[in-house]
């Protein structure tokens, strides 16, 4: 059990945000939604920016994808990882690639399941979820991995976002 007491599934006010996530979620609320759901502010800031990272930006979604399990996996984050992993896999990774990443650090080195931009995109997302700051070497491979400016920004904001996830999602002990 994580923290704080779910809201119930069955929750109907604020009707317009209720609706808004239940539409987003396919009908349900998440467990995640069901803590968010405390603070109907941030929950709603929450359900918009969220959708706008996971449905409207131009970033290549294998490495969205891969960005998020990879903030999972330094962030001991596990809910954030099987969340994510049916969307990795739906959109070219391996399971393979999948069981590799539990060691991000020899994953970013891996020549022989990660491509160029993977390799950057999870050396990434390590530097920035461990130490904040980010090597030259690293945004420059990044930089030259990725088709444009726009990618490597979106790639950058995806990180930090699922960073919040993860952390609101540790610091809340959800697990499952």
């Amino acid at each position: 059990m994580p923290r704080l007491a779910y809201v119930p599934m069955d929750l109907a006010e604020p009707a317009d945000l209720v609706e808004a996530v239940r539409k987003r979620r396919g009908g349900e609320f998440s467990s995640l939604d069901r803590l968010l759901l405390h603070s109907p502010p941030l929950t709603r800031g929450w359900n918009y920016y969220l959708n706008q990272v996971r449905t409207q930006m131009t970033l290549d979604p294998k490495l969205r994808e891969l960005g998020m399990c990879g903030v999972a996996v330094v962030n001991r984050a596990e809910y954030e990882f099987q969340g994510h992993l049916p969307e990795f896999l739906k959109h070219g990774g391996t399971q393979a690639q999948a069981d590799a990443l539990r060691d991000a650090d020899a994953a970013a080195k891996n020549t022989t399941l990660f491509n160029a931009a993977e390799r950057a995109t999870i050396q990434l997302t390590i530097e920035m979820t461990r130490d904040v700051q980010v090597s030259d070497a690293t945004f420059a491979a990044a930089k030259s991995a990725l088709p444009t400016e726009q990618a490597l920004v979106e790639l950058i904001g995806t990180i930090a976002t699922y960073n919040m996830v993860s952390r609101f999602l540790v610091a809340l002990d959800l697990h499952g």
